[in-house]
C-alpha cells in the first residue's frame, strides 16, 4: 500500500488538478479560433534544450509544422558518435575502451571541451561547425557512422497538460535514450481544449511522416554527395548543399537524424494519453505499409494507457477513487478532449476494443503494455494486451497449419 505521504500528496494533487480542469472547461475557446494551438502550459516547469552532451545526451528542439505549434525534441546519445562496433576480440581490456573513446573524440571534431556558455546559436543543417561541446551534426561517410533506432515518444498529461520539454519528460527521455541506446524524438502535440480530437492524433501521425520525409531527404543528400565526391573525399559547402528544400521551400535535412538515425527500426512509446496516440500511430503505420518507407514501426510500448469504455471493468469499479488521476478527473479530461457531439466513452480514441477500429490486431507490431497497481484503468489495458497476444498467436497457428499443406516437401511442419 502507498505510504501516508503519497496518500496526502494524492489528495493535494487531485484538488489542484480538478481546479485546473474546471478552469479549462470554463475558459476554453472554440478550437476554430486557435488552430495554431499550444503544446505547454505556463504553470509547467520546462527544461531548455541543450546541444551539449550533458550526462551523455544532447538535445535540440525543432518546430516542424509552420501552420501549428507542433514541435519535436530530439535526444541524441553520445554513443552515436562511436564508429560501427567491430567484432569483439577475446581479452579486450578497459584500456581498449579508453582508446576507443579517445579515438571517437578525435575522429569527430564536433566534440571538444565543455563550455559554460548558455547562449547557443540556432542549429542549422548546413552549419557543421562546433563551438566547444555543442554538437551541430555533420555528414560522415557511411562507414564512420553508427546508426541507432529511433523512438517516437508521446508524453502524458490527460490531453490538457504536459509537454515534450517539461522537466519530468526531459529526465525520462534522457534515461530511456541511454538505457535503450536509441535516438528519441519526443513529440510536442497540441493540447486540449484549444485543439480537441483529432488534433493530437494527427500531430502524432504527422511526425511519423516527417520522419519518413527526413529519411528520404537524407538519402537524396547522400546520393548527391556520393555523385560529386569520391569515397573518402572531404565534404565542402559548395559541393554538397545541405539545404535540401521540399516543394514548398520549408524543409531541410535534419543532420542528427541523417547522420545517426535508422528509421527502419522505429519504436513508439506513449505514456498515459500518449499511449493512445502511440497506438493510433501504430495502426496508421500498418495501414500505410510501404508508403512510409524507409520508416518501419517494429514495436510499441504503452505505459498505463488512458483507455476507457462505457461498460466498466472490475478495476474501473474497485479503483474508481484511486490515487492521483481517478475516474472523475479522467472524465473531465475526456470531456475537454472530445468534441461535444462525439463524446462517448466508447469513442475509438478511448476504447481500443470497439469493433471496426482499424486493421486486424494480428497485423499490429509487437506491443509491451505497462500498467500500474492502483491505476483504475489497468484492466482495460490488460484486456487490449491480451487481445493483441491472442490475435498474434492465432495468426501464427494458422501459418503453421497452412504451411503444413503448402510445403513442397510436405513434412517440414507439424501441428
Amino acid at each position: 500500500m502507498p505510504s501516508i505521504a503519497v496518500k496526502l500528496y494524492s489528495v493535494f494533487f487531485k484538488f489542484l488538478l480538478k481546479h485546473r480542469l474546471q478552469n479549462r472547461i470554463q475558459t476554453h475557446v472554440d478550437e476554430s479560433s486557435n488552430p495554431y494551438g499550444v503544446t505547454t502550459r505556463p504553470e509547467e516547469s520546462v527544461s531548455a534544450a541543450n546541444p551539449s552532451f550533458t550526462d551523455g545526451i544532447a538535445t535540440k528542439d525543432i518546430h516542424i509544422d509552420p501552420s501549428t505549434a507542433l514541435s519535436v525534441r530530439i535526444f541524441l546519445p553520445e554513443s552515436s558518435l562511436s564508429p560501427p562496433e567491430p567484432k569483439s576480440k577475446p581479452g579486450s581490456s578497459q584500456q581498449d575502451e579508453s582508446d576507443s573513446l579517445n579515438h571517437r573524440r578525435n575522429s569527430y571534431p564536433n566534440i571538444g571541451a565543455p563550455t559554460n556558455d548558455s547562449r547557443r546559436s540556432s542549429l542549422e543543417g548546413s552549419n557543421l561547425r562546433s563551438d566547444n561541446n555543442v554538437y551541430r551534426g555533420y555528414s560522415p561517410l557511411p562507414q564512420n557512422c553508427r546508426r541507432l533506432p529511433i523512438m517516437l515518444q508521446f508524453h502524458g498529461g490527460g490531453w490538457v497538460s504536459g509537454s515534450n520539454d517539461s522537466v519530468a519528460n526531459d529526465i525520462f527521455c534522457r534515461r530511456i535514450a541511454k538505457l535503450c541506446d536509441v535516438i528519441i524524438v519526443a513529440v510536442g502535440y497540441r493540447l486540449a481544449p484549444e485543439n480537441k480530437y483529432p488534433a493530437a492524433f494527427e500531430d502524432g501521425l504527422k511526425v511519423l511522416y516527417w520522419l519518413a520525409k527526413q529519411a528520404n531527404l537524407a538519402e537524396c543528400s547522400k546520393s548527391m554527395g556520393s555523385g560529386a565526391l569520391g569515397v573518402g573525399a572531404e565534404f565542402t559547402k559548395t559541393q554538397v548543399q545541405r539545404h535540401l528544400v521540399d516543394a514548398f521551400g520549408a524543409s531541410m535535412v535534419e543532420p542528427w537524424l541523417a547522420a545517426h538515425g535508422d528509421p527502419s527500426r522505429c519504436v513508439l512509446l506513449g505514456m498515459s494519453c500518449g499511449a493512445n496516440i502511440a497506438d493510433y500511430v501504430a495502426r496508421k503505420a500498418v495501414k500505410a505499409g510501404r508508403l512510409l518507407d524507409p520508416v518501419k514501426v517494429v514495436a510499441q510500448v504503452l505505459m498505463y494507457p488512458f483507455f476507457i469504455g462505457n461498460v466498466p471493468t472490475r478495476s474501473e469499479i474497485n479503483l474508481a477513487n484511486s490515487y492521483f488521476y481517478d475516474k472523475s478527473m479522467c472524465l473531465l479530461a475526456w470531456k475537454l478532449f472530445l468534441p461535444e457531439e462525439e463524446f462517448s466513452l466508447d469513442h475509438p480514441a478511448a476504447n481500443p476494443l470497439v469493433p471496426d477500429r482499424g486493421p486486424p490486431l494480428k497485423f499490429m507490431p509487437p506491443t509491451l503494455t505497462v500498467v500500474a497497481e492502483h491505476d483504475w484503468m489497468r484492466d482495460r489495458a490488460i484486456a487490449y494486451s491480451e487481445a493483441l497476444r491472442k490475435a498474434q498467436a492465432c495468426a501464427e497457428d494458422i501459418a503453421i497449419w497452412v504451411k503444413k499443406y503448402i510445403s513442397l516437401r510436405g513434412h517440414e511442419f507439424s501441428y
